[in-house]
């Protein structure tokens, strides 16, 4: 390892991470509330990257920087943070934290369980730490609620009713951050409004360079890295605001710009095809009839 490059450090499972906060066993081995204080103050000092092999779920607030993949945040207010298992993050030495917990869920508790079946739904697990939620005093005192009720689940003897209970108090939690989450793409209207017009621009001017059999089509995280977003905080936002994902905002401007080339050229629609970046023509015939319920001949001979 390079001089001054970070180290990580890989959790496998709940007892891990006790050892790690020097903590007790964990009382179940497949989910634990910690205390952030004392993550923070047990953590290594040195630089170091974490990669978690459960779901986490933070609040906290605190001063410093936190890493989050190849970027660093400074942040100083109390926000809700989310991973899924293997992301990376960590912190700088200089954190402090002036209060906060964090419920660590490993994958195998949620197997077999309907909310182990939706967790892809709450894609906020995907989003970038400066797509955090921000919560008030009374959303965080619910989400606490939530909390203190697992912890007081596992706490006790288990039995055939712990697991159920368990699962449904996450469930539970994960649902107020959906509806926390709703509340702040509104309250930043303006904001996301600016994002919109930015990325409706980016799918425009991307359609109209020269090269696109090069380039070839477009993945949604080239857009969302171009806006500073994460892949899955664009396409949330576009959902709630146009009622459209990323990639039905992408093909319908590729479908337009097909029309386009279908009306005032006599270039074959291969052609067509390989110029808006397919690489098979079939795949661009399966789309066009997709979304205009009509093949690209029936659109250039309507007759």
């Amino acid at each position: 390892m390079k001089r001054g490059a970070p180290s990580y450090i890989d959790l496998e499972s709940i007892s891990d991470l006790h050892a790690l906060v020097h903590y007790p066993p964990p009382r179940h081995p497949l989910i634990s509330v910690v205390d952030h204080c004392d993550f923070y103050r047990m953590r290594p000092m040195e630089k170091a990257l974490y990669r978690f092999g459960f779901y986490t779920i933070s609040c906290k607030r605190y001063e410093g920087l936190l890493y989050y993949g190849k970027s660093q945040y400074d942040f100083k207010e109390g926000s809700l943070l989310f991973t899924a298992p293997w992301q990376v993050i960590g912190t700088g030495p200089d954190v402090t934290v002036d209060e906060g917990w964090a419920l660590f869920i490993h994958p195998d508790l949620l197997h077999g369980t309907n909310l182990g079946m939706k967790m892809h739904e709450y894609s906020f697990f995907q989003y970038e730490v400066n797509e955090a939620l921000h919560v008030s005093e009374e959303e965080k005192q619910l989400l606490k609620d939530c909390v203190d009720k697992i912890v007081r689940e596992y706490s006790q003897n288990i039995d055939k009713h712990t697991q159920n209970l368990i699962v449904s108090n996450i469930e539970l939690l994960l649902n107020y951050c959906n509806r926390f989450y709703d509340r702040q793409f509104y309250t930043r209207a303006k904001a996301n409004a600016d994002v919109i017009q930015r990325f409706e621009r980016l799918v425009k001017e991307y359609f109209s360079q020269p090269g696109l059999i090069e380039a070839g089509l477009p993945p949604v995280s080239y857009f969302a890295s171009r806006l500073n977003l994460s892949a899955g905080y664009l396409s949330d936002l576009l959902q709630k605001f146009t009622g459209k994902t990323t990639q039905e905002h992408i093909h319908l401007e590729l479908v337009e710009r097909a029309k386009s080339m279908l009306w005032s050229t006599e270039k074959s629609i291969s052609e067509i095809a390989y110029e808006l970046g397919f690489e098979h023509p079939s795949h661009f015939a399966k789309l066009f009839k997709a979304k205009t319920g009509k093949t690209a001949s029936e659109f250039r001979h309507p007759n």
